[in-house]
């Protein structure tokens, strides 16, 4: 069975290279996407169609052309990743999780325990909570080889 998995959240580390190196390892049949994870060309999405008159605005203009890639890809997927990093606060990644709840859209959750509790309803419909790249793999491996 092939899957198509999207990979929302956090975009300081390689956690998505561990992700995608796990898969290929244990050969699973996985198509990976994901958000632009460039945050300078993330934010910068929407600046083609003009000036604007506010930071607020910038946001909302490119948060839009971002929303095309991001919906899109999540609905064409058969499972989403969300990961939540200890450094910044992925207020997309919650907004990510809770659009595949709206949809029905499978999603697991990778993060600390540390930040268990802010993540108690976004964790509570997730399929599962994993706290390392090896245990979405594992996730990936038991649903594609079982």
């Amino acid at each position: 069975m092939s899957f198509h998995v999207y990979l929302s959240g956090e975009i300081h580390t390689d956690w998505r290279d561990e992700i995608q190196r796990g898969a290929e390892a244990a050969g699973l049949d996985v198509v990976f996407t994901a958000p632009v994870t460039d945050h300078d060309a993330s934010d910068a999405a929407g600046d083609h169609l003009g000036e604007t008159p506010s930071q607020f605005w910038r946001d909302h203009q490119s948060s839009k052309v971002n929303a095309i890639r991001t919906r899109t890809l999540i609905e064409q997927s058969d499972l989403v990743v969300v990961r939540f990093g200890d450094k910044y606060k992925q207020w997309n990644a919650a907004f990510d999780a809770g659009y595949c709840a709206a949809l029905g859209k499978p999603y697991v959750t990778l993060h600390g325990e540390e930040i268990v509790h802010p993540l108690k309803e976004v964790d509570a419909d997730a399929q599962a909570w994993c706290t390392t790249t090896d245990q979405v793999v594992e996730v990936l491996r038991y649903v594609l080889k079982a």
